[in-house]
């Protein structure tokens, strides 16, 4: 989680924080390498945040984070979520080294996914979604003969809840199924906050350094990453709520760029806004606006589809015989 120190504004996604630090610095951030990719229905992009340098100026820990926006998130076209399951799955893979986390070399790793999230709670419900559509196989792994077995991997799942139902910090109940099941890789999914309203529904953040629940809305809980684990750690998410104190920043931002006032009033306004911003959107907010969580309006089919995408592209991403075009004969 990344947090703006002038403006409280919360983010989750690396892409953002980036931006956040570039913006202060006014130039390239040392320690931090990006990549672009361009595809017909999405864009890629990958950061490496190579050292701690690069960590303290971006606010994230040394690791990979591959980013994929696409309007075709909110659409309801499958054929596109069809291609961009395929594209996650694809990015996903990378971040795996299968032959890394094998236990024996005549033993293949067994896989522990973890929906994040309250299922009560809409915009929150994406990790208990994905599992709804995740092929699950290490009970049948276990007691399937050796010759039925090829193929596939030994995949777990588990929906802790929050610490709001249970009264226990999800990071220790997964670790403490961890202890008990001995995965070799943790997958965690959850939804994130974003900086920007634009990038609401539109935007998939997959890292191999872990995640904390409820970071991105302001809490403080225990992280789950490789150190608190002692595994590997990959977390997906996707940005599915904004606080109000953004909606307002992109409002006021939006209104300055307009035709409403000449150059000199805007650049009169402009530096109002730099000495006085924090205050300003305090006071249009008050007490109990300023600390409001936003969701786009249809997030229920949006959490439906997105679990859907991400579950295809785990079960593709995890499984060698499972592919995108043979994916349906599996579920």
């Amino acid at each position: 989680m990344n947090r703006d120190v002038n403006y409280n504004v919360y983010t989750d996604l690396a892409l953002e924080a980036h931006s956040l630090a570039i913006e202060r610095t006014g130039g390239e951030v040392q320690g931090v390498k990006v990549n672009e990719e361009q595809l017909e229905n999405a864009k890629i992009t990958r950061i490496e945040v190579m050292n701690e340098q690069g960590a303290q100026a971006i606010g994230k820990p040394v690791g990979i984070y591959i980013t994929i926006e696409s309007e075709g998130l909110k659409g309801q076209n499958r054929v596109v979520h069809d291609q961009l399951s395929e594209i996650f799955a694809k990015q996903l893979a990378s971040l795996i080294d299968f032959d890394r986390i094998r236990p024996h070399p005549n033993l293949e790793p067994t896989i522990f996914v973890v929906g994040l999230g309250n299922w009560n709670a809409t915009p929150d419900a994406l990790g208990p979604q994905v599992l709804n559509n995740l092929m699950v196989t290490r009970h049948l792994y276990q007691e399937a003969p050796p010759e039925l077995r090829k193929g596939l991997r030994p995949v777990c799942a588990l929906s802790p809840g929050v610490l709001g139902l249970t009264g226990v910090q999800t990071a220790e109940i997964i670790r403490g199924v961890a202890q008990m099941i001995k995965p070799d890789l943790i997958i965690a999914i959850d939804a994130l906050a974003a900086q920007n309203s634009h990038r609401l529904a539109n935007t998939i953040q997959l890292s191999n350094t872990g995640i904390a629940p409820g970071s991105g809305i302001g809490k403080n809980r225990m992280a789950i990453n490789p150190e608190t684990m002692n595994l590997p750690v990959i977390a997906i998410g996707v940005p599915t709520v904004v606080h109000a104190i953004t909606i307002v920043n992109d409002a006021m931002e939006q209104i300055l760029k307009g035709d409403i006032f000449s150059p000199t009033e805007k650049e009169r306004l402009r530096h109002i806004e730099q000495k006085d911003k924090k205050r300003m959107i305090g006071n249009i907010l008050g007490p109990y606006m300023g600390s409001l969580i936003v969701s786009p309006k249809g997030v229920d089919e949006l959490i439906l589809d997105v679990g859907r995408i991400i579950a295809g592209g785990i079960n593709v991403a995890v499984h060698p015989d499972i592919t995108p075009d043979n994916l349906s004969l599996y579920l």
